[in-house]
């Protein structure tokens, strides 16, 4: 009983950050408008958050190490709700910046620390019902959170989706308090601090992160900004990497990637959500800018599959308790993502609501085959007590795998829109016949209208360049769904380099 206690804990925690940051994105537009800021300068609210939580992530384990894992458990939901609601109350976009460093910097930990906390918890043999658990949070909260954001924001106001922190956090905060305990093998390091290894990864993640958020706002390397970061976060990394392999006491245990089991599990997370962020992202998109759902519908819509990964979860965890081969499961589950994915490229400008369920359906269920054996084979040949910097490693990697996917996804759907855009308009010409018949029809209709000949003719070649824009749009979507489907399909054998584990207690 006390271990379903420690995981309920766990998860109020976690599900915390993730609902908050996922819900901040519908809340932009809103959040200029008040504060009397432009989008772009107010995206800077996103952009902020990423780069401090992606600097604190890969320090989790070490911090753990440093300071306790209880210890920073209830000091980073803590931290991270006051500075909700700082950010609830700032008066000012600057401010608002500054508080979203802060809670970037205290939810940077909740994820990898959570997850040591749980893995611990449980003895590998149940560890799969624990991850089922934990698994529903991570990757359903990213999904339902905008529409909770959109309602709070529409109906109350932007602040609340700040200020709705409040009572998870402080119900978390209690359960943490009576039912966590640090494990008798998690000594705190007395030894200095890696300042070399904490400073170039700093540096390196912050240039890293703020490239990949604004780079298709600046033109990416045309802008010499981004050339600048791109150089700094380069270089900064490999030093980083090259300093900690030497490292006699290393901030980040990058030596747990030898593991063939962990290190393929550090690669296929990177893939895992860079397509499922790069969904996230495309899919409300295409269903408003293309189908001009409203928001509400367009969210409404993208629930089924977080509804269908929340509800077979636990039944993958069940039978990852029977000794089902987890590599197996987790090959089947991107397989059937990819399926899904892939039947999103075959819409097109005139699909309804009802179009998107089964793909939805299929996608959400091979995540849940994906998610929990994948959670529980990745950390299993890794001992306990470097357990904090394994689940440390692998939420950095998630989070750069959807920074990745966020903003490839966004730059190849402007390419991709101007290379058909450009194929599309050079066959619009009086010289083509069937342009030509279909200009004839347009300007006979607004002549009976009641335009003029000259204003018909304008506005006719006007209607067509703008259908050929929104096709041009169409065909972008279509095929960076596309390419996600294809990258779900090439990595789907990795899970076989991966050691199916043995079952039952063992020393470690």
């Amino acid at each position: 009983m006390t271990r379903w206690l420690i995981a309920i804990a766990v998860m109020a925690s976690a599900v915390m950050e993730l609902v908050d940051t996922s819900a901040v994105n519908v809340s932009i537009p809103y959040i200029a408008g008040n504060l009397s800021a432009s989008i772009t300068e107010a995206t800077w609210v996103l952009t902020s958050y990423l780069v401090s939580n992606a600097i604190v992530l890969p320090l989790t384990g070490w911090l753990s190490s440093r300071f306790g894992r209880k210890r920073l458990l209830l000091t980073a939901v803590a931290g991270f709700t006051l500075a909700s609601m700082l950010c609830g109350i700032a008066p000012t976009l600057d401010l608002l910046i500054v508080f979203r460093v802060l809670q970037g910097l205290f939810g940077g930990t909740l994820q990898p620390i959570t997850r040591a906390i749980l893995l611990e918890s449980f003895p590998r043999e149940e560890r799969g019902h624990a991850m089922a658990m934990w698994g529903v949070g991570i990757v359903v909260a990213p999904i339902l959170a905008p529409v909770l954001g959109g309602w709070l924001t529409t109906d109350y106001s932007w602040r609340w989706v700040f200020f709705i922190n409040l009572p998870v956090s402080i119900f978390g905060w209690t359960m943490v308090k009576l039912y966590v305990f640090d494990p008798p093998y998690l000594k705190r390091v007395k030894h200095g601090a890696d300042y070399w290894g904490i400073g170039l990864l700093a540096l390196g993640v912050a240039s890293l992160q703020v490239l990949l958020d604004k780079g298709q706002e600046a033109d990416w390397f045309a802008s010499h900004w981004m050339v600048t970061l791109g150089v700094i976060a380069v270089v900064c990394l490999v030093a980083f990497i090259w300093w900690e392999l030497r490292a006699p006491n290393p901030v980040v245990h990058l030596r747990l990637l030898k593991y063939r089991t962990f290190g393929t599990a550090a690669a296929l997370s990177l893939v895992l959500f860079f397509v499922l962020y790069g969904s996230i992202l495309l899919l409300p998109l295409f269903m408003q800018e293309v189908l001009n759902f409203p928001a509400i519908t367009a969210g409404i819509w993208n629930a089924p599959r977080g509804i269908a990964t929340m509800v077979l979860m636990p039944v993958v965890g069940i039978l990852i308790g029977r000794r089902w081969d987890m590599r197996a499961m987790i090959f089947i589950g991107l397989v059937v993502s990819a399926i899904g994915v892939l039947m999103f490229s075959q819409l097109d400008g005139t699909a309804g609501p009802w179009a998107f369920l089964v793909p939805q359906l299929l996608m959400g269920g091979g995540l849940s085959l994906v998610f929990v054996p994948f959670a529980t084979i990745s950390v299993d040949p890794i001992p306990n007590p470097e357990m904090g910097y394994a689940t440390s490693i692998t939420a950095f990697t998630r989070n750069l795998g959807s920074s990745f996917g966020i903003s490839i996804m966004a730059s190849d759907l402007a390419r991709l829109r101007q290379t058909h855009l450009a194929r599309l308009t050079a066959h619009i010409s009086p010289e083509n016949p069937i342009v030509g018949r279909m200009h004839a029809a347009i300007s006979h209709g607004l002549l009976h209208a009641g335009s003029g000949l000259v204003q018909a003719n304008q506005q006719a070649w006007g209607i067509i360049h703008g259908q050929a824009m929104r096709q041009a749009t169409v065909l972008s979507y279509l095929d960076t769904f596309r390419i996600m489907a294809i990258v779900f399909f090439l990595v789907a054998p990795l899970p076989w380099l991966m050691h199916q584990p043995r079952f039952g207690p063992r020393e470690r």
